[in-house]
């Protein structure tokens, strides 16, 4: 039988480059979204590529009455879900604390930890259920450390960390897995997002060293997803050679 995976924010970045490392595993797929077209070109094109069924469920995981709307309007035989990818997230803005704004804080509060939190809060007890099932955390070296102008951004995906390894502990006895990865700097719409629009600080991220892309971070996660049953893997860091930590860069 087939596995089932269940990503969130699948319609681009790492989210999408993972949907289509499993498709090409022969893993049935649901994928979420907030923007539907691409949403339905994703789906459209894995199950003409790999002949895998796809599920779309288009809704914010900001807004947890869609969530808990689409998630339980699945099928019982969708509900076998073996993976979650709680990939969903941003950053938005990169400015000092007594500076940024509110509307900022917000959107990466009620996305990368509330979204997290109320996916999750609906797979789990299928998963508890059934004594089985992986749930794959997309946190960063945000995580870890803290820098200057992220302290937000930081603070969320400390929350990723912490609530990951509390999530461990609790679904132990039912025998899932649960794991964290924490990429360094990957070349996405990420810097777009976070500096809404402004191309020149995007491209300045990035500039003068190889980043990592979200077909990179997609390997790493599908072979976590992807080992044996008795092995599990529950922090991961990975980062361009060219960075060692959250701020420095080896540039040319």
């Amino acid at each position: 039988m087939k596995k089932i995976a269940l990503i969130t924010g699948a319609t681009s970045g790492i989210g999408k480059a993972t949907a289509e490392k499993f498709a090409q595993n022969n893993i049935n797929l649901i994928i979420t979204g907030r923007r539907n077209e691409r949403l339905m070109s994703v789906a459209a094109d894995l199950r003409e590529k790999y002949g895998v069924e796809v599920k779309t469920l288009n809704f914010d995981v900001r807004n947890n009455d869609e969530v808990e709307k689409h998630l339980n309007s699945l099928e019982a035989e969708w509900r076998n879900i073996d993976i979650l990818v709680n990939n969903a997230g941003l950053a938005a803005g990169k400015d000092a604390i007594q500076s940024a704004l509110l509307s900022d804080w917000e959107q990466m509060i009620d996305t990368d930890v509330k979204g997290l939190l109320y996916v999750s809060r609906i797979v789990l007890p299928w998963m508890c259920e059934r004594k089985r099932g992986h749930v794959i955390n997309i946190c960063s070296i945000a995580g870890k450390e803290v820098y200057s102008g992220g302290s937000v951004y930081c603070a969320v995906k400390h929350a990723v960390d912490a609530i990951s390894k509390g999530m461990r502990i609790d679904c132990l006895p039912y025998n899932i897995k649960v794991t964290n990865i924490c990429p360094g700097a990957v070349e996405t719409e990420f810097s777009m997002v976070r500096f809404k629009g402004d191309k020149e600080k995007n491209d300045a991220t990035y500039r003068g060293f190889t980043p990592l892309t979200g077909e990179d971070i997609a390997d790493t996660i599908t072979y976590c997803a992807l080992l044996p049953e008795h092995v599990c893997i529950n922090d991961l860091v990975t980062m361009p050679t060219a960075q060692a930590n959250s701020g420095l860069f080896f540039r040319q």
